[in-house]
């Protein structure tokens, strides 16, 4: 009997996403799973918990620097932070879901291109030049691809996404639902582990 398939939620501007995107896939696959990826906007959950980016703060920008990048060497991820950073990233989500749509294996590419652009080779995905750039570079109609940021199809389709993802109760990226249970952050991995090797711990229904 097939495994459901792990939820995980990333946006193209989280850090922690590109690092945990790096491992997913593997941990999935050593238990049998497959991975539904599903591109959001952080922002959208911000507004609805009325939180603030970590990045608005000095003293928790400061320690998330230098989390990023001991956790990205930990995990043996290549990484540049980008000198813009954060940046809004819908362009790119909206290019994946257009993506999704024909082929969740091209959308699953391009949501690794776009997060190892930015964050491994600091290419800005807000620039809408520098986003069809890497569209054409890897092998996407440019065109189309521009075309379908713009369009009001993919706009309703990635505000419906994070709406339900809301609703499922993610507030943060990335974030995981594996059996119906909720995992937040890349430091969740070792967790995450031992939930599809043996289920839930004792003491947890």
């Amino acid at each position: 009997m097939l495994k459901p398939p792990i939820d995980f939620y990333f946006d193209f501007s989280s850090p922690y996403a590109y690092i945990a995107s790096e491992w997913i896939g593997a941990v999935a696959a050593r238990h049998g799973r497959t991975v539904n990826w599903r591109a959001i906007l952080l922002g959208a959950t911000f507004q609805v918990t009325g939180l603030k980016p970590p990045v608005e703060f000095p003293l928790k920008r400061d320690y998330l620097l230098r989390d990023v990048a001991r956790s990205a060497a930990y995990a043996g991820v290549p990484l540049r932070m980008p000198e813009v950073f954060p940046i809004p990233t819908q362009n790119a989500a909206r290019v994946f879901w257009w993506l999704h749509a024909q082929d969740t294996q091209r959308a699953v590419a391009w949501a690794r291109t776009g997060l190892r652009a930015y964050f491994a080779r600091g290419i800005n995905l807000s620039d809408p030049a520098a986003l069809k750039a890497l569209c054409e570079e890897s092998g996407l109609d440019a065109e189309a691809a521009e075309a379908a940021w713009n369009a009001p199809e993919w706009k309703a389709k990635l505000k419906s996404v994070n709406e339900a993802a809301i609703a499922t109760g993610v507030f943060g990226a990335p974030f995981f639902v594996i059996d119906g249970e909720p995992f937040w952050g890349n430091d969740r991995q070792a967790q995450i582990e031992a939930w599809l090797a043996s289920g839930p711990p004792r003491g947890i229904a």
